[in-house]
């Protein structure tokens, strides 16, 4: 005698088999719905960053083929010329003798994208507390998760900026580029003085190690020497030595020495009882941190003394327009200053 299914373990595997029916299937939510969307985000996002890789390197003048597209978006050979046969169907590229290039379209899709991006790094730099070998790999997340009124109010809030924090110039709206700034550090003579105007922030190696050295956008200088195994500067009134690979990453506007330098110092060099007059905050001093030395009023003019040093020597408590504050070592050291009695501020 065969025995009938029990109706309530039935009734559960029905149940079951719907309800995971509906977490698979269900519209805008289930994760069928959600596969595509995120496959459709890649390929989103691998359209995007090849038509950016593209922009950028017809602007610093390489060409691009399959090879260096597939290596620079990460993916396959076989997957980047179909990435390309599909940039072509788009009419966002076309296949020439120097190798692929942009459309008109192409590039206004590649200005937009570029913009992004570059307004994302401006506010990483100056609204946020994120250090600056963060702020391309962000940008290159937010670039394709945000929108574009998003961005658009981002640049209003900060003024529409022209430049990022590296100094590369960030395209307008309408897409129009500004003009790139300064000659090659390696077009200076000896003893020629300068202000970084950019920084190429690839390869993140060397632009580590001009950060480290103390070189930030806004930085002046003065080459020194310029041999084959290492380059002389002084940067802010510091001597640094830089390898000529690292140099070639600067971009700078050359100046006239006005001697406005001479006998500068870090704050950070005061003892207690010794003033010093704030020439400029430096360029590695952003973000939020130098949002509070300008609130503090640590601007060019303000005397500032130091008044006590801790036991550890680190922070040291300074006099700031009447105000007892107290830095740490790191901040201190971004402040330019020039010694009382030594000069014209």
């Amino acid at each position: 005698m065969t025995s009938l299914p029990d109706p309530a373990a039935a009734l559960t595997v029905f149940a079951a088999l719907v309800l995971l029916s509906a977490l698979v299937f269900w519209p805008e939510r289930g994760v069928a719905a959600r596969f595509r969307r995120l496959t459709d985000l890649s390929d989103r996002v691998r359209l995007e960053d090849a038509v950016k890789h593209l922009f950028t390197s017809a602007a610093a003048g390489r060409p691009s083929s399959v090879d260096s597209l597939a290596g620079a978006i990460g993916v396959s050979r076989d997957r980047t010329v179909a990435l390309v046969r599909h940039l072509e169907r788009m009419n966002l590229t076309r296949l020439e003798a120097e190798g692929i290039v942009l459309t008109d379209d192409g590039r206004a899709h590649a200005l937009r994208i570029v913009r992004t991006h570059r307004i994302w790094e401006r506010y990483l730099a100056d609204r946020t507390g994120v250090g600056p070998g963060e702020w391309h790999v962000l940008a290159d997340r937010l670039e394709h998760a945000r929108g574009t009124e998003e961005v658009e109010q981002l640049a209003a809030s900060m003024g529409h900026p022209l430049y990022d924090p590296h100094g590369d110039p960030i395209p307008t709206a309408a897409g129009d580029l500004p003009p790139a700034r300064g000659v090659p550090l390696a077009s200076l003579p000896p003893g020629a003085n300068a202000r970084v105007a950019h920084i190429e922030d690839e390869p993140q190696a060397v632009y580590q190690t001009l950060r480290a050295a103390g070189i930030n956008v806004g930085s002046r200088l003065r080459l020194r020497n310029a041999g084959t195994t290492s380059v002389q500067l002084v940067v802010d009134g510091r001597p640094v030595a830089i390898e000529p690979l690292a140099a070639l990453n600067l971009t700078v506007e050359p100046m006239e020495d006005d001697g406005s330098d001479e006998d500068l110092e870090r704050l950070d060099a005061l003892r207690p009882g010794e003033e010093g007059t704030v020439i400029r905050v430096g360029g590695q001093v952003q973000g939020a941190q130098r949002r509070r030395l300008l609130d503090l009023g640590v601007v060019p003019g303000t005397v500032i003394r130091a008044e006590l040093r801790s036991l550890s020597g680190d922070p040291v408590a300074y006099r700031i327009r009447g105000a007892m504050i107290a830095l740490r070592r790191a901040q201190a050291d971004g402040i330019l200053i020039r010694r009382a009695g030594r000069g014209a501020a």
